[in-house]
């Protein structure tokens, strides 16, 4: 097993995006799966098994019109940290079968966060990397910890991270 880490300084918050392409991410984690790309993608692409990989996320489903992956979809996560609950809608603006599958967190139009799995293949299976953008300003970070008792976003997602892609790997591989 391979895992890396890397932290990239933020860019400031845009509205409106469409395209995760330019993406600089605040956040990566890595790591190699003895999987194909095929599973891996199927597995990060399912939203509605997001509650098994990851430790915030505890559910997650498409919303009214949208039935799976594909660009424009929309789901809803319903999230989860010691005893603060909250949701977050999402839509999906990259969806490339078996490479990559990313979606924007938003409220309204404001898109708040960017999340994205990219999937390269490898000798042994592929490599899958989880990004995470914030594209919050300080005021809604002030509010947002409130609403999920989390200090440190960065340092709480790079765990999470980790904890999620070692949980795809024990179940695809």
């Amino acid at each position: 097993m391979v895992m890396a880490l890397r932290l990239v300084a933020g860019q400031p918050a845009t509205l409106g995006r469409t395209s995760l392409s330019v993406m600089t991410p605040d956040l990566e984690v890595s790591r190699d799966i003895a999987a194909s790309p095929e599973a891996v993608f199927a597995a990060v692409s399912d939203i509605s098994r997001m509650g098994e990989w990851s430790p915030e996320t505890h559910a997650a489903a498409w919303n009214e019109g949208s039935d799976g992956p594909a660009v424009g979809a929309v789901f809803t996560g319903h999230n989860r940290n010691g005893d603060k609950e909250w949701t977050t809608e999402a839509v999906v603006v990259e969806c490339v079968e078996n490479q990559r599958f990313a979606f924007d967190c938003r409220v309204g139009d404001y898109v708040f966060a960017s999340w994205a799995y990219s999937i390269e293949p490898t000798e042994a299976g592929c490599r899958v990397t989880e990004s995470w953008q914030d594209h919050r300003s300080e005021e809604v970070k002030e509010m947002s910890m409130s609403i999920s008792g989390v200090t440190d976003r960065a340092e709480h997602n790079r765990a999470g991270m980790e904890a999620t892609l070692e949980r795809v790997a024990a179940a695809v591989e």
